[in-house]
């Protein structure tokens, strides 16, 4: 217990001769050096605070307006109007300051108020800029001469060298649509998927809603526009994620997976080493504010960075009613889970980063440790992945006090979460399309305890170097975490590297604590509780299907030199696709960003459309190609709409959650909210491409992630263009239903993919090869 006594700080004994009090020299520096750590990142969080404050000025532009003023009055002109007299006058001095001294602090004084002020007016007017939606509405290489002075505007308004949350202040605020709109395009959307006797009675519904109760809850929602950054993020948290009483496992959290073709080292331990060293990294370059601010690819436009703050150091704790998300400002440790027991593992020492080497040497430690598990300890984690009523009520009982809270507490405080698994996943074997799909139910449920999936994220080493994560929803989406997981990927395994034997490279210091092992008093009907969570869990992973393949016999490259945007293709490819699979339409879900708005996250676009049943149903006829682009069309227009705030689905739901607090029901909210997404879609963006290199390493790609079903008879479908020759797809479903297949709509998808390039270009014949990398299986 050599860890024990290290964090004590002193000792002391009654003796008849008095007090002994013995010093502990190392835990006093210990103390001394986290404390500094600590007081660092207070400066360094109120110096970003101030930076941030006044962008898109600087601070030392103070200075210069402080001069040119001072300047000013010595040429005896007077650029205040008289002011800075009036503030003269009014100004409480000593008697013994001087007219000049007076002069001079009344000009500072008038200085700083027109400094601020000209802050003020910048920043409205990037607000002002950052509010013009146009430019994404004109036609792809054809910029009118409005959009041209707009970005010469936006370029002169943001600013030099901004820190990630610069932009935050000046973002605008998501707007309201007029509800007659948003009912408008609602019909529009449904009107492929319902008969005339259905929509009639579904257009009189809405007609009713729009004309009597759907102004009296738009006015309560306009209020809350005016009042609150964005009046939609909070609610969809609460409502969407922490209200869910369901499994967050497979329901909620995704994952994403490693490079498909190359494994940077085999030992388990040194991957671990390397990329724990470079989410620290990142979380430092986070801290400070160093990462570049997002923008929409291609642009200046910024994104909002507000998802970023609750990366580290979070957890979702459980509730009866309603879950929450605790954020910590800080954390020095992980915990690690291996064959049944939880260890905290410090990653700071002497107030510094462990070096790779030394993440690696007590990571191994962690592998050599051959303690078994404390009675009930092995199996906990099933309490996050079952439902959260029972995790609430076992978390009130037997976790709020004593050792288990202590526990529990290291658990919920810890940077992040780390699983070892005995198991060897990838694309590897004989087979290796059916392991994708082991890795990735590996990622998403795993064992069903050996992953917290409270927490933020939690990473996956697998025995054979492979690694994954796994992510909790509510505080964030996809792409942010993606943002984390591509540093990371690419600085372990371009900056950082392996020696000749694969272990990280640099030295140890042999006297590092150990990692210390937590400890648990599990009662038996805690115990219980555990195998009940457990066999909720189990019999939802069990049921989850899940089908990965990378797409290569073409790809983005090939889709744009048909002048057609790669997304829509997809999407269309899916319409057709799911058809085909179905002999039916079905509700279709896209998650589109607002983050061009403050604190925005999602929008959907919903994918079926008049113009795409058009055109699957008239795929074998002469106008098929007309009516492909007239889809294409329209799907673009659709997600435009919903990245400028004129989507449907989060306007409607806002609506039903003020009918709510008001106590009246819609039929109409509440036939739209109860209506089920049988294909449910998302593109995970590839966002820090110029950190790989594609020319002389392509073998370094991720597939990506996914996640789980959302409706019982439907598809979850992720898809991520990588380079111009790449789409990796993840598919899932339900085994349990008899009509869905992920291997079968799988083909289908390819199937389509082939069918649409070849009616945009009937020219090329075979396209099998055109792309198709040297690596990967074929």
């Amino acid at each position: 217990m050599a860890e024990a006594h290290q964090a004590v700080a002193f000792q002391f004994t009654v003796t008849p001769e008095g007090i002994d009090l013995q010093m502990s020299h190392q835990a006093l520096t210990e103390i001394y050096l986290s404390g500094m750590r600590s007081w660092k990142k207070r400066i360094i969080r109120l110096k970003n605070s101030v930076i941030t404050g006044v962008y898109p000025a600087s601070p030392s532009s103070w200075l210069f307006v402080v001069i040119a003023i001072l300047a000013t009055m010595y040429t005896r002109s007077d650029p205040s109007m008289g002011l800075i007299a009036k503030i003269q006058e009014h100004l409480p001095v000593s008697q013994s300051m001087s007219t000049q001294c007076q002069a001079v602090v009344s000009a500072v004084l008038f200085s700083t108020m027109l400094w601020l002020l000209l802050i003020f007016t910048m920043r409205l007017c990037l607000k002002q800029l950052l509010s013009y939606h146009r430019w994404m509405f004109e036609q792809h290489g054809k910029m009118s001469n409005t959009t041209k002075v707009w970005v010469a505007l936006v370029r002169i308004f943001s600013g030099r060298k901004p820190l990630l949350y610069s932009y935050q202040g000046s973002l605008p605020n998501l707007p309201v649509p007029a509800i007659k709109d948003t009912v408008k395009r609602y019909l529009e959307s449904v009107r492929p998927l319902m008969d005339d006797t259905k929509y009639e009675r579904m257009t009189k519904l809405a007609e009713e809603f729009e004309s009597s109760l759907g102004n009296r809850l738009q006015w309560y929602l306009k209020l809350k526009a005016l009042w609150a950054s964005n009046y939609v993020s909070d609610w969809w948290e609460e409502y969407i994620y922490l209200r869910g009483r369901s499994p967050i496992m497979v329901n909620s959290n995704y994952y994403g997976m490693d490079f498909l073709y190359v494994t940077p080292t085999p030992i388990q331990a040194a991957r671990a080493g390397n990329s724990i060293h470079a989410f620290f990294l990142y979380r430092r370059k986070l801290n400070k504010e160093e990462i570049k601010p997002s923008r929409i690819p291609g642009t200046v436009i910024p994104l909002c960075a507000a998802q970023c703050e609750r990366m580290f150091n979070t957890t979702r704790t459980p509730g009866e009613e309603t879950d929450t998300v605790q954020h910590w400002q800080d954390s020095d440790y992980i915990v690690v889970y291996h064959r049944g027991r939880y260890f905290r593992l410090r990653v700071y020492q002497a107030g510094r980063l462990l070096s790779p080497r030394e993440i690696e040497f007590q990571i191994q430690r962690i592998l050599d440790d051959p303690s078994p598990p404390c009675k009930g300890e092995a199996k906990l984690g099933a309490l996050t992945a079952g439902d959260r009523i029972p995790w609430a009520k076992a978390r009130m009982k037997y976790f709020s006090s004593g050792v288990n809270k202590r526990s529990l507490d290291c658990i919920e405080k810890a940077a992040f979460f780390v699983a070892l698994d005995d198991d060897e996943q990838g694309m590897m074997g004989d087979d290796p399309a059916a392991s994708l799909d082991r890795y990735a139910k590996s990622l998403l449920h795993g064992k069903c305890y050996d992953r917290w999936f409270d927490k933020s994220f939690s990473v996956v080493y697998y025995k054979n170097g492979k690694n994954g994560i796994n992510a909790e929803h509510s505080w964030a989406d996809a792409p942010v975490l993606s943002h984390l997981w591509e540093f990371t990927l690419a600085f372990d395994s371009f900056q950082l590297g392996y020696n000749a034997e694969g272990h990280c490279k640099g030295d140890v210091d042999s006297s590092l604590p150990r990692p210390q092992k937590l400890s648990w008093e599990i009662p038996p009907e805690c115990e219980e509780q555990i195998s009940q969570s457990l066999a909720v869990a189990q019999a939802l992973a069990d049921d989850v299907d899940f089908h990965v393949f990378p797409f290569q016999d073409f790809g983005k490259g090939k889709i744009k030199k048909c002048r057609v945007s790669p997304d829509a293709f997809i999407q269309m490819a899916l319409q057709l696709a799911y058809y085909r699979d179905q002999k039916r339409f079905c509700l279709t879900y896209e998650a589109s960003m607002t983050r061009l708005f403050r604190e925005g996250r999602t929008e959907t676009v919903r994918s079926c459309t008049n113009e795409s049943r058009a055109f699957v149903q008239a795929f074998d006829a002469d106008v098929c190609s007309r009516l492909f682009r007239t889809a294409l069309e329209k799907h673009q227009l659709l997600y435009r709409l919903a990245m400028t705030g004129a989507g449907i689905d989060r306007h409607l739901f806002c609506l039903y959650v003020v009918s709510k607090y008001l106590g009246v029901e819609s039929p109409f909210l509440k036939e739209v909210l109860s209506e089920p997404w049988r294909l449910s879609t998302s593109q995970t963006p590839v966002q820090l491409s110029e950190m790989f290199d594609p020319v002389n390493h392509p073998e370094y790609v991720s597939p990506g992630g996914g996640f789980g079903p959302v409706a019982d008879d439907g598809y979850g479908v992720s898809y991520c263009v990588v380079g111009d020759c790449m789409i990796n797809f993840h598919i899932s479903c339900k085994r349990s239903c008899p009509v869905t297949d992920t291997h079968k709509f799988g083909a289908q998808i390819r199937k389509a993919l082939h069918d649409l390039l070849q009616l945009l270009s009937p020219t090329q014949k075979d396209h099998k090869q055109c792309c198709r990398s040297d690596v990967g299986y074929t």
